[in-house]
């Protein structure tokens, strides 16, 4: 039974909402009731059935809006996907690795079917049927990484592994949780990771880029992370904060429920096999308050998480203004009981 995709809308006026069984699937990203910044990388394997690691690369009700709001940030914005010259290998190699894993997990959706370097791709939610000649940019619509990372939810960034560092070369990033391509494009990991407050102290990225350059093909990693956001908007860009950088003024305890959304980015790391890159998918996942508190356990975990919060982490996740207002209406859900550990609901 295929996945019946939701007509909806991530801007303007904001129609988007999960369906009972997508808010149970949500990536819930805290294991116990406190948080702080952390490497948390584990083997990026198949999960539990239902779960959003049901499948390595996952496609779910939100596909056909999701890659539609693509397609217009993309209209407007054509610099939210780069790739530097010597990139081009590995968005082909990209593009292997993403018709390969949606055909797997979703046959009913998406079919992959190769003679020699003849390949034809056909994506049944989009409408598309293409046939093209594999490592030949002149066959297809768009170069390979914009050509399959506008049919993929999340966002992509490749690095280029050289001088024991990562280079954030080529990417798709439109879903980003205030940050740009534009301004990281060619920087390596110290460097697009310089804002993060206290992991450096800690001496966190030096273990994960250690980590990071020694990931094998064939054994991707994972971690989550995440941010709050009001409204479902997934373009949080700085080139369009003046969008959306108001709206945390807008919060009231009565609209709570509605606007604040908890952003969770399942993010993994692939290395490819032709070019040696690592790919670096960010997976976007939004759920609003009044949908996640649905779960009595997280309701109360959320409450004890965002009120015991440091102050530097709730200031650089951009909490600070509505936080005390968050806090009051979750602390009415919280009936100060034990939460069982693990991520997901009980």
């Amino acid at each position: 039974m295929g996945i019946t995709f939701r007509k909806e809308t991530f801007r303007d006026d904001f129609t988007f909402r999960n369906s009972p069984e997508h808010i149970r699937r949500f990536p819930f990203p805290f294991h116990e009731d406190a948080y702080m910044y952390a490497v948390n990388i584990e083997p990026h394997v198949v999960g539990p059935k239902g779960s959003v690691l049901e499948n390595l690369i996952d496609v779910d009700e939100h596909y056909v809006a999701e890659m539609q709001d693509r397609a217009l940030v993309l209209a407007e914005d054509p610099l939210r996907c780069q790739s530097l010259p010597h990139m081009t290998l590995a968005g082909w190699d990209l593009l292997e690795l993403l018709m390969e894993q949606q055909a797997l997990g979703y046959p009913e959706h998406f079919t992959l079917t190769r003679d020699g370097d003849r390949w034809r791709w056909i994506n049944r939610p989009l409408g598309i049927d293409d046939t093209f000649t594999f490592g030949d940019t002149s066959t297809l619509p768009y170069g390979p990484m914009e050509y399959i990372t506008r049919q993929s939810q999340g966002d992509f960034c490749i690095l280029d592994q050289r001088d024991g560092n990562l280079w954030m070369d080529a990417g798709m990033v439109t879903t980003q949780a205030d940050w740009s391509l534009d301004f990281d494009i060619g920087m390596n990991f110290f460097e697009w990771h310089a804002p993060v407050p206290l992991a450096h102290e800690k001496g966190i990225f030096v273990r994960a880029l250690k980590f990071l350059t020694n990931i094998q093909q064939g054994k991707p990693a994972r971690r989550l992370n995440w941010t709050m956001t009001i409204n479902p908007r997934l373009d949080t860009s700085p080139e369009n904060y003046h969008k959306w950088g108001p709206d945390r003024t807008t919060v009231t305890p009565e609209n709570v429920g509605d606007k604040v959304h908890l952003r969770v980015e399942l993010q993994s790391f692939w290395r490819l096999p032709r070019s040696n890159s690592i790919v670096f998918p960010i997976r976007c996942y939004l759920i609003k308050m009044d949908e996640l508190v649905t779960q009595p356990k997280w309701a109360r975990r959320l409450h004890r998480v965002i009120r015991d919060l440091p102050e530097e982490l709730a200031t650089y996740k951009g909490l600070t203004r509505y936080r005390p207002t968050l806090v009051e209406w979750l602390s009415r859900l919280d009936d100060g009981s034990p939460t069982s550990p693990g991520f997901g609901p009980d």
